[in-house]
C-alpha cells in the first residue's frame, strides 16, 4: 500500500517537480539531497519594491517623531566627549574647561560666552554623574594650565554617583574604529535622522509601555530626553520641556520619584562617610591643578521648586558646600548669593530654557570676570 506521505499516491499521476520524494517513493535507496529548481521570478522589481518599502517605514517613523517635536541633534556619547577632551592635549591646554553635570551643561551656552570672552570654552560636563572624576583626570594632566569651572549639584556630587565615569577610560582606549563609527554618525545620519534618538528607539519605546507590573517590584519611570546637543557638545533644554505642559508634567514626575526614601539608601552615617570622602579626592585634585597655576572656581547652579527642597533637606548647605570650598581653597559661586542669578524660568525645577540660558550664561559670565577671574579681580 502506498505510504501516506508520498508524493504521488495516485497511479497515473505526474509527480509536482518541486515536491520532494520520500523513502516510500524510492525503497531501498537512500534519500538523495534534493534539487529545487528556483522558480523564475522577477527578482530585480522585488527588490526594488522592498527597498521602497522599507523605505516608506523609516521615512514614516520620522515623520512621526518630527509631529511628536523631536529634531535632529547630535547623540552626547563617550566618542563624543572624547573629541572634545583631546583639544586640551591637543594645544589647547589653557582653554577654559566646564565640568559639571547636567546644569552646567545645559545651561551654559558656549556661544555666549565665547561673544563675552572672545574664546570658546571646552565642554566636559557630563548629565547625571558626578564631575570628581573628570576633575582628577585634569589634576594628572600636566598639559592643562587654563582655567576650570567645576558646578556642583549635590545630589549628584555629595553622594558620588559617578554613573559616567567610564568615559575617562574610554577617551584613554578609543580605538580607531570607534573613532571613525563615531564620525560617520556624526556627519551623515545624526543631523538628518530625528528618531536615531536613543530615546525614540524601537525597543526603548517598547520598553516603556505600560507592561503590567511583577508583583513586588519597585516601578520607576526612566529619565526621558531633557535636551539637544551640537557637534561641539553645546547643550540646550529641549523646548518641549518648556512648552508642552503634558511633557513638562512628565519630567517632574519623574523627578518626584528621586526624592521619595527608598530601601537601597545608604544610612545617614554612610551617606555622611561618603560626602567626606568626595570632598576629601576634590581637595586633592584642586590642589593638584593649583599648583600648576589653574585657576579653579567653583559654581552652584540654580534649582527650584521641590528639587531646591530636596537638595537643603539631604545635603544642607553648610555641611556640603560650605566644607568643600574651606577643604579645597577654592572660590565659588552659589546661585543664592546673587540676586542676578536667581528668578530665571525652570520648567522642571533643574535646568532654563533656551532663552534663560542665555541670559543666564551672560550674568554668570559677567560675575566671574568681575569677581574672580577678570583683571580688577586679581588687583
Amino acid at each position: 500500500m502506498p505510504s501516506s506521505t508520498s508524493s504521488f499516491d495516485r497511479v497515473g499521476e505526474v509527480p509536482d517537480r518541486y515536491a520532494r520524494q520520500t523513502a516510500a517513493d524510492r525503497p531501498g535507496v537512500a534519500q538523495p539531497v534534493p534539487l529545487r529548481p528556483v522558480p523564475a521570478q522577477p527578482w530585480g522589481r522585488i527588490l526594488i519594491g522592498a527597498v521602497l518599502l522599507l523605505a516608506l517605514l523609516v521615512a514614516g517613523w520620522e515623520e512621526y517623531w518630527r509631529a511628536y517635536g523631536v529634531r535632529p541633534s547630535i547623540a552626547n556619547t563617550y566618542g563624543l566627549w572624547a573629541i572634545q577632551r583631546r583639544r586640551i592635549d591637543a594645544g589647547e591646554g589653557d582653554a577654559t574647561v566646564l565640568l559639571g553635570a547636567s546644569r552646567l551643561y545645559f545651561d551654559i551656552q558656549l556661544a555666549v560666552w565665547e561673544r563675552l570672552d572672545g574664546r570658546r570654552p571646552i565642554q566636559l560636563s557630563f548629565e547625571g554623574t558626578s564631575p570628581l572624576k573628570a576633575v582628577e583626570d585634569l589634576a594628572a594632566d600636566p598639559e592643562f594650565t587654563g582655567r576650570v569651572l567645576i558646578a556642583v549639584e549635590p545630589d549628584l556630587f555629595f553622594s558620588g554617583y559617578e554613573y559616567r565615569a567610564g568615559v575617562i577610560r574610554y577617551a584613554l582606549k578609543e580605538s580607531p574604529s570607534q573613532r571613525i563609527g563615531q564620525w560617520l554618525s556624526m556627519r551623515l545620519i545624526e543631523p538628518y535622522l530625528a528618531f536615531d534618538d536613543s530615546d525614540y528607539a524601537l525597543q526603548t519605546v517598547l520598553a516603556r509601555q505600560p507592561w503590567p507590573a511583577r508583583p513586588g517590584l519597585r516601578s520607576s519611570i526612566r529619565v526621558r530626553k531633557l535636551a539637544e546637543t551640537e557637534a561641539d557638545r553645546n547643550t540646550h533644554l529641549w523646548d518641549k520641556v518648556g512648552t508642552d505642559l503634558e511633557y513638562r508634567a512628565l519630567a517632574r514626575r519623574i523627578w518626584l520619584q528621586e526624592f521619595v526614601p527608598s530601601d537601597d539608601d545608604p544610612s545617614p552615617a554612610e551617606a555622611l562617610k561618603v560626602e567626606k570622602e568626595q570632598i576629601e579626592r576634590m581637595a586633592k585634585a584642586v590642589a593638584q591643578l593649583r599648583a600648576r597655576g589653574v585657576k579653579v572656581l567653583f559654581v552652584r547652579m540654580p534649582s527650584a521648586g521641590p528639587y531646591l527642597e530636596f537638595e537643603k533637606r539631604n545635603f544642607p548647605r553648610a555641611r556640603t558646600w560650605d566644607a568643600l570650598l574651606a577643604a579645597t581653597g577654592a572660590a565659588g559661586i552659589h546661585f543664592e548669593d546673587y540676586p542676578e542669578m536667581q528668578g530665571y524660568n525652570l520648567p522642571e525645577w533643574s535646568h532654563m530654557t533656551r532663552a534663560e540660558a542665555e541670559r543666564f550664561t551672560a550674568v554668570l559670565y559677567r560675575i566671574i570676570q568681575r569677581d574672580f577671574w577678570g583683571a580688577k579681580a586679581a588687583d
